[in-house]
């Protein structure tokens, strides 16, 4: 049975609001590691995290290691600082092991081939810089990565997906490009009025007002039926007629549908669930880990596919 998701880190971060790597009190014996905001408990499992694994490089060293011997490799780092966020919230050395093996294989397996509907996305993210007036368009270069597109399958009456709704859009906003947030539905069967939402928001897609109906319906989810999706529809200047209509005749079912069964197939088991430029993200939604895995993402482009050369 597929399910809405659970997202702990919002009652974590109100409970530790962890510094951001690199500030100025940090352990000396984990360089780059901020340690001074967690438990003790939470740094001996931390520790042995770094003892454990190996650099994200390459290098036959161990995490601390690689950390003190080879700053150079900002992948290692990023493990580090999930590591650390992990720990912090009482996961376990081990699970935590688990945990950054599954995100490493999460780069090497097959990618899934996601298309969402261009209109059922933000701004289009730039792949290069602004060029100065009059100056040609020239193909971007072989090392500068495209913009990272995260698609997120997501539930109009699932309350984790409306948590997750601001911190994504406002990820993707603060990006400076580097992200472009998408939209696929995916209504659970468990939620009665999950469906015909979603077909109002295809219908508002089709007349320019898919993230103006997006927002509607999220912000009144708990109240959400029939009645209440056309007033919505009609308050935000479409013909509440039409869209009756269209719902009798169930005239957006089948594209609902054929977006939910694209995330079946993509390995969707609960809402919301994000892909990044078609790799499934495993762990816990956070900006913090959204930062991270979105610059490993653009070091994986810009290396084809080696963390090695992302440290040169």
């Amino acid at each position: 049975m597929v399910t809405s998701r659970a997202l702990p880190w919002l009652v974590a971060a109100a409970a530790l609001a962890l510094p951001p790597a690199g500030s100025a009190a940090q352990n000396e014996s984990i360089p780059g590691v901020d340690t001074s905001a967690i438990p003790a408990s939470a740094r001996a499992e931390l520790d042995r995290v770094l003892e454990d694994e190996f650099c994200g490089c390459g290098s036959p060293h161990t995490l601390k290691v690689c950390l003190r011997s080879h700053p150079e490799c900002r992948h290692s780092k990023r493990l580090a600082r999930i590591a650390l966020l992990e720990a912090a919230r009482g996961v376990t050395a081990a699970e935590i092991g688990v945990e950054l093996g599954r995100y490493e294989q999460s780069f090497r397996d097959p990618r899934r081939s996601l298309t969402p509907d261009d209109r059922q996305c933000s701004a289009k993210a730039a792949a290069s810089v602004p060029r100065a007036k009059g100056t040609p368009e020239d193909p971007p270069p072989a090392d500068r990565p495209g913009p990272v597109t995260l698609v997120e399958f997501s539930d109009f009456e699932c309350p984790h997906c409306a948590l997750a709704r601001p911190v994504l859009e406002k990820f993707a906003a603060d990006s400076n490009g580097k992200v472009r947030l998408c939209w696929m539905a995916f209504p659970l069967t468990q939620h009665p009025s999950s469906l015909p939402a979603a077909q109002a928001a295809l219908f508002a897609r089709d007349r320019g007002k898919f993230w103006a109906v997006h927002d509607a319906l999220f912000e009144n989810q708990t109240r959400l039926s029939t009645e209440v999706i056309q007033e919505l529809v009609q308050k935000s200047g479409l013909p509440g007629a039409e869209w009756k209509k269209a719902l009798a005749a169930g005239t957006y079912k089948e594209q609902v549908e054929t977006q939910r069964a694209a995330g079946v197939s993509a390995g969707v088991d609960a809402t919301p669930t994000l892909y990044l430029n078609g790799r499934k993200l495993e762990l816990l939604l956070s900006p913090e880990v959204l930062t991270i895995t979105v610059e490993d993402e653009l070091d994986w482009q810009r290396t084809h596919g080696t963390w090695t050369a992302a440290v040169r």
